[in-house]
């Protein structure tokens, strides 16, 4: 699943690569995955310029001239790759815009989860997706956005469950995912499976500070490999997340790795103290 950081940094290459280029033509290969909410997109995208890329939380706004945007909710297996027009298509390709230079940007989701919608924004290209688009209204503040620790405590206060599930919520704050969550919680010393009310007020500083940090650090390590290959997912950096039975970077005991509901969870038991418990 794209997190906070792939997103931003697939928004500033989108922001370098795209400007004042145009769509020669739009073709929609897997229906599924859009909503037009304005018109047919594969007719009405072409001939409109790109004008910028936006993020929030895990979704991507790419908006064009004209009023137009599509508003890209990826799930879990969405993607977008820019490469030549003359590339293979792959399988999983959904939607693909041929550019006026000679290449493409297309969406790929080999599970078809992830959603693309085409909005009306309005003429002077507001920002009018939070109203169109489900779950954008929901989303709270984003985890890069700056959320001071008065506001991510009071915020804290609406749950009670395990602390890795409420961080993964887009209505408490906004961008985090199952990988950066194992980061997060590892990075600050504290269980996955914590209670949000049983934090000590030190936890809390820590949790805090490390949302931000943790996704600023993989920020900067994405921008330097993931370049022109943007549908690629980079996670061998990741300290805990999916290196089960591994050696932990702070302490060489083996991480331990749980896989529920089709979520992995993977943590240090010694650098990360607290029983698993399951009401």
């Amino acid at each position: 699943m794209p997190e906070a950081p792939d997103l931003e940094v697939i928004k500033d290459y989108l922001n370098a690569e795209l400007k004042d280029v145009s769509v020669a033509s739009c073709l929609v290969l897997r229906p599924t995955v859009v909503r037009s909410l304005t018109g047919e997109m594969a007719s009405d995208l072409p001939g409109r310029w790109f004008l910028d890329a936006k993020r929030w939380g895990k979704f991507l706004t790419l908006r064009f001239s004209g009023g137009r945007s599509l508003v890209i909710n990826p799930m879990l297996t969405g993607a977008l790759q820019h490469c030549q027009e003359s590339e293979r298509v792959l399988k999983k390709t959904s939607v693909v815009l041929t550019l006026n230079t000679g290449m493409d940007l297309r969406y790929l989701d080999d599970r078809q989860m992830g959603k693309v919608y085409f909005i009306d924004n309005g003429e002077d290209g507001g920002d009018a997706q939070d109203d169109q688009v489900p779950q954008y209204t929901e989303l709270g503040p984003d985890v890069l956005s700056g959320i001071s620790i008065e506001e991510f405590q009071q915020r804290l206060k609406k749950y009670n469950g395990e602390i890795k599930g409420v961080l993964t919520r887009g209505a408490f704050i906004s961008g985090i995912g199952n990988a950066y969550s194992d980061e997060i919680l590892f990075a600050a010393g504290i269980s996955p499976f914590k209670k949000c009310r049983a934090l000590k007020p030190e936890e809390l500083q820590a949790l805090h500070a490390q949302c931000r940090q943790v996704l600023e650090e993989a920020t900067e390590v994405l921008r330097e490999r993931m370049g022109g290959v943007i549908h690629k997912k980079f996670r061998d950096f990741l300290k805990v997340h999916n290196k089960g039975g591994q050696p932990c970077p702070r302490c060489g005991g083996n991480i331990t790795q749980l896989n529920a509901n089709q979520r992995i969870t993977s943590y240090c038991r010694h650098c990360q103290p607290g029983l698993l418990i399951r009401n």
